[in-house]
């Protein structure tokens, strides 16, 4: 792990209930976060992204911006995968943005942004699954898991739609299962 169990990097996945989900989350992290914060959220292939990037705005004391191409995964800014694209970070730490297939029957997928980070951040990368209604981000998280990230999951039982938690949990397992304020407590913890 890094120096103290300290994370580089944290990556967030959620569907159905996210937006409830994550405001929780990025309301309850510290302003002064030095590690990058990026976030998948299924939402329909109609939103520009800017509604989803306002509302979760009103909530966080960091920045939130929807991820650009070839943009660096900056400190202390929260990243939102664009409708539509699947989210990726390249060796170098900058965002790929890929209009390849969808995985699981979305894009943004989760999973992809998790392998695609664990490959970069390995140890560092601290990721949690959040409530959503299929099963993306299983396998996402299990890459976390493998290149020794730090794995959360949201609690099945407080989580609007369990079934992303719960495959999660079946797939890959987990470090912490826990609250939504355990989550954004955890990534305080962890985290510079």
């Amino acid at each position: 792990m890094t120096s103290a169990g300290r994370s580089t990097a944290v990556v967030i996945g959620c569907s159905t209930g996210g937006l409830h989900a994550l405001s929780t989350i990025l309301a309850a992290l510290r302003p002064d976060l030095a590690v990058p914060v990026i976030a998948v959220c299924h939402r329909g292939q109609d939103d520009d992204g800017t509604l989803l990037v306002e509302l979760l705005a009103q909530h966080s004391r960091l920045p939130v911006c929807e991820a650009e191409e070839r943009r660096l995964a900056a400190p202390g800014i929260i990243h939102l995968a664009p409708s539509g694209y699947h989210l990726l970070l390249e060796t170098d730490g900058r965002f790929m943005l890929s209009t390849d297939p969808r995985v699981r029957y979305v894009r943004p997928a989760v999973d992809v942004l998790f392998q695609s980070a664990a490959d970069v951040h390995r140890e560092g990368l601290l990721a949690a699954v959040l409530t959503g209604a299929n099963d993306d981000g299983a396998d996402g998280l299990l890459a976390v898991r493998r290149h020794g990230g730090y794995a959360l999951v949201q609690d099945p039982e407080e989580a609007e739609a369990p079934q992303m938690p719960l495959a999660a949990l079946k797939r890959a397992g987990a470090d912490a299962v826990i609250s939504l304020a355990g989550i954004a407590r955890t990534i305080n913890e962890r985290c510079p």
